[in-house]
């Protein structure tokens, strides 16, 4: 996902997403530990993935204190 489209969703969206990828990144290890995984970098694009969207809602976060 691109930081523009993670922007653009609301915070309860973020964290129905963040949860679907994080059980994506835990089936790609299962795959991973059996030798079944033919694109390893998934892995790793779905680590960051979920960073960003940590970091959106966290920004989301203290725009909401502070207003």
């Amino acid at each position: 996902m691109k930081i523009k489209e993670i922007q653009e969703l609301t915070p309860k969206e973020l964290l129905t997403r963040k949860r679907e990828i994080k059980e994506e990144a835990f089936n790609l290890r299962i795959q991973q530990q059996n030798s079944q995984l033919e694109r390893p970098h998934l892995i790793k694009v779905a680590r960051r993935n979920v960073a960003r969207i940590e970091t959106v809602l966290s920004r989301k976060a203290r725009e909401a204190a502070v207003k």
